[in-house]
């Protein structure tokens, strides 16, 4: 073994996935180029910091660039791809599959692929797909079957069509994404997707945006407008603490302090958010959650690695 902590939040950027974004026009992220990623770069530095496996996804922009019949056949050659990269290190990776929302059906025909041919690890799903935020009806379809099958599904923030139009000069990730995170929890609460789906295993991204310090505020939330009054059986609290959240981008005490109020311990996750991060970043989140006084030594090795064990089979016996 080369390390002990399991990454559930690492992502891969292959070149045909690159060719993919660049014939639509999409060369980089946050006004920044794609970094570079191989399996060798992601192997090593993992083993410099102590990462047995990561848990793989791709990040956005995803798959849907508007056209539905090009977003199924790039679902399929990512998915593709994640299967390989398991078959030739099967203790080193996971993987969450793509589905090729908004097109339910085609998604479901995915799902079913992902699930039985390519046995994958599970799905992400991005906060909000074609300008519809997760807790849309329009996915109930697809949710259900996640249902079904008790998934894991990472829930991995996207910029709005909306919020690229506000007339800031600043990064999407340091604002946006942690904002469009929250936009999709507060509408699957309320939606009544989290009460209808409750075998779903749902992981946040980035501690869950701004969701542990919104909390209070979500579940005052009906009391204040009565359009909401009849919507659930459980103030939204009840829904957040059934969440997994991860500590990419969020190692910091407050962050983490805000988290482990809402949730148990064995909810919480260690993430890198490799390569979209620099290594040193990743570097400082191994650093920052090691130093941090609000776990104790058995907390923090439950964190960065024995929870995400917990939630993935394949990897409970390693």
């Amino acid at each position: 073994m080369t390390g002990h902590r399991f990454d559930a939040h690492q992502h891969i950027i292959t070149k045909p996935y690159l060719a993919a974004l660049e014939r639509v026009g999409i060369t980089g992220t946050n006004g920044l180029k794609f970094p570079e990623w191989s399996v060798e770069l992601a192997l090593g530095v993992m083993d410099r910091h102590a990462i047995q496996t990561a848990m793989t996804s791709i990040s956005s922009p995803g798959v849907f660039f508007g056209n539905e019949k090009q977003a199924a056949a790039l679902a399929r050659e990512v998915n593709d791809g994640f299967a390989e990269l398991i078959a030739h290190h099967p203790t080193r990776f996971g993987a969450l599959g793509h589905l090729p929302l908004p097109d339910v059906d085609a998604a479901l025909t995915e799902l079913d692929y992902l699930v039985n041919e390519l046995k994958l690890d599970g799905v992400i799903l991005l906060s909000s797909i074609g300008g519809r935020h997760l807790g849309d009806a329009a996915f109930d379809p697809v949710f259900a079957e996640l249902n079904r099958l008790s998934m894991v599904v990472f829930i991995h923030p996207t910029l709005h069509p909306s919020a690229a139009k506000l007339p800031l000069d600043l990064p999407e990730f340091m604002l946006e994404f942690p904002f469009d995170t929250t936009r999709a929890v507060a509408n699957l609460v309320y939606s009544g997707s989290f009460e209808r789906y409750p075998d779903i295993r749902f992981i946040l991204a980035h501690a869950g945006g701004t969701v542990p310090f919104l909390e209070w505020r979500m579940s005052i939330a009906a009391e204040v407008d009565p359009r909401l009054e009849d919507r659930l059986p459980h103030p939204a609290t009840h829904y957040l603490q059934r969440l997994y959240y991860d500590t990419a981008m969020s190692p910091s005490p407050a962050a983490m302090a805000a988290v482990k109020a809402l949730v148990e311990p064995s909810h919480i996750l260690f993430g890198s958010d490799w390569p979209m991060v620099a290594e040193g970043v990743a570097q400082k989140t191994v650093e920052d959650l090691e130093g941090l006084a609000l776990f104790d030594a058995q907390t923090k090795a439950d964190i960065v690695c024995h929870n995400a064990r917990a939630l993935f089979p394949r990897f409970q016996t390693q």
